[in-house]
This record gives C-alpha cells, sequence and structure tokens, in this order.
C-alpha cells in the first residue's frame, strides 16, 4: 500500500545531491550527547573476515564505504543508487563499482554477495517484499543482510513538541490529534524485525540511544528544519510546517530558558538478518550436531 511519505518529488529533492543528508548527519554529530561515529559502531554488529563482496544499496555519497574501507581495505565493494548527483560525491567515484539503480531490480546475477548493506533507506520502498526478495537473490546462502534505521520511539519530545502545536493550530477535535509519524517508522528497529523475520530464518537487533541537546531554540529550530522532508506529510491539511515552527519558536525558548537547554532521546540501531551465517553460524552448527 502506498504511502503519503512515498512522495517522488519530495525524494528527489531531498536526495538529488549530497548536500541535504551531509547537513543532517552534521547536525545530528554536532548535538548528540554521547559523540559517536554511528557507521562505525553498526558494521561493528557484522563479524567481518574482511575479503567480502559487498554491495552498498541505497549507499548515498558513501558513508560507510569509507568506515569500512578503512577497517577492511580487502574488501570487494559495490555501491548502489538513485539519486546520480549522490554519487558524484562518493569517495569511490571513478573506480567503476557505483551504479545508477533500483533496489527492487538489482542488475547482479544471484549468489552474487556475503554482505549487502541498505542503511537508512528501505522505509523509502514502496514495496518492501520485493526489495527483500532481491536482496535475498543476490546474497549467497550464507550472506548476510546489514540494515540500520531508528526505532518507532526516537525523537518523542519532537513529536509531542509539534502535537501540541497541531493542537494550537488545527481545527480538528484536539482528542483526534497524534504525534506525528516519520518515514523512518515504515521501517524501523521494531518493523523491520518483522519485515525481515518474513524473508530471513533469523533476525538480530542491535540499538544505540543518544540525546540530543540544544542551548539555544535556534540550534533547535535550524535542526528541526533539516527534518521537515521527514514529518511535514503527516501534517493534518489545515496545519503549515511554517505554522508549526512560530508555535515551536515560543514554546522551545520557554524549555530553554526555565531548563538551560532542550534534550531530545534519539535511538537508531542496526538489524543484521540471514539464513546460515554471520551470528547464526554457531547456532546451526551445535543445532545439526544435536
Amino acid at each position: 500500500m502506498s504511502s503519503p511519505f512515498h512522495d517522488p518529488k519530495r525524494f528527489k529533492r531531498f536526495y538529488e545531491t549530497d548536500r541535504s543528508i551531509r547537513d543532517l548527519y552534521e547536525a545530528r554529530e554536532q548535538f548528540a550527547h554521547p559523540r559517536m561515529d554511528f557507521a562505525g559502531w553498526a558494521l561493528r554488529g557484522l563479524r567481518w573476515r574482511g575479503d567480502e563482496r559487498v554491495l552498498d544499496v541505497g549507499c548515498g555519497y558513501g558513508a560507510y564505504y569509507d568506515r569500512l574501507s578503512q577497517a577492511h581495505p580487502n574488501i570487494d565493494y559495490f555501491g548502489l543508487d538513485q539519486s546520480l548527483g549522490m554519487l558524484a560525491h562518493h569517495a569511490a567515484a571513478g573506480h567503476g563499482r557505483l551504479l545508477v539503480g533500483d533496489a527492487t531490480h538489482l542488475p547482479f546475477p544471484d549468489d552474487s554477495f556475503d554482505v549487502v548493506m541498505a542503511n537508512h533507506m528501505l522505509y523509502h520502498l514502496p514495496d518492501l517484499d520485493s526489495a527483500m526478495r532481491e536482496i535475498k537473490r543476490v546474497l549467497k546462502p550464507e550472506g548476510v543482510l546489514m540494515a540500520t534505521t531508528h526505532s518507532n520511539q526516537t525523537i518523542p519530545e519532537i513529536r509531542m513538541l509539534i502535537r501540541r502545536a497541531i493542537i494550537i493550530l488545527t481545527r480538528a477535535n484536539p482528542s483526534s490529534v497524534r504525534p506525528p509519524t516519520t518515514v523512518s517508522d515504515l521501517f524501523s528497529l521494531e518493523s523491520g524485525t518483522r519485515v525481515l523475520s518474513r524473508h530471513f530464518y533469523g533476525v538480530c537487533r542491535f540499538e544505540i540511544p543518544s540525546t540530543l541537546i540544544f542551548h539555544t531554540e535556534a540550534d533547535f529550530l535550524s535542526y528541526l528544519a533539516q527534518l521537515r522532508d521527514l514529518l511535514e506529510l503527516s501534517l493534518p491539511v489545515d496545519v503549515t510546517w511554517e505554522g508549526i515552527m512560530e508555535v515551536l519558536r515560543d514554546q522551545v525558548a520557554q524549555f530553554i530558558y526555565q531548563l538551560g537547554d532542550m534534550q531530545v532521546s534519539r535511538l537508531a540501531g542496526v538489524l543484521i538478518a540471514s539464513d546460515k551465517g554471520d551470528f547464526l553460524r554457531q547456532f546451526l552448527q551445535v543445532r545439526d550436531k544435536a
């Protein structure tokens, strides 16, 4: 079923170049406590040999390639993305291993890869099951899928602030107003586990909490502006993003005046899925002996 979050014009605008996504990642890094290298942390969730053939679906500008190639310089890496503008700024650009393509029609033979990475991108796909079938097709029998995403419980403070702003601005009954959802809720740590369990024998979930701390309302609103394409589509038809920002400006200023800062809880993680490999290998060996 199609979702309003799968707006091709909005998707194209946000991902046409690497600028918007870099700005969002940099903002998270600037305000996160403790500071973390999320990509490096997520990659450590896999048991790497160091010579794997890797397909990075929705690779963007190569944030995971940088960390992976530093830790394991002998991997055989392929990157695929729908945005040529993104690929133009990929760290592996010019190496002949980057392709423009679609996750539901992967241009590779069966059993081609040891690892497929699909990081912070599966929630953009209207047909997740088709993408899963393609990913399984190109994975070797002991291959592993790595997929990062957020929890449904991430940024609850922002969701509740927006809900309060909607109640002020909308003509709808306040009791009918729910906190906004985001595009990542379509493939979250919670829902993504269920999706992957339909296609893989085992799914392992790792998550890592952090806190975003803002000392001025200007910093908070600047960060929120980076999330506009992720949040705006869940607003009622009689509420504008500009109206939300005006209401939040006053609310957040009061929070910071009274408490000294504005803190937002963030919860993200990685899902590792396989039929026979990685964390399942030892379990299956013990099971078969038994």
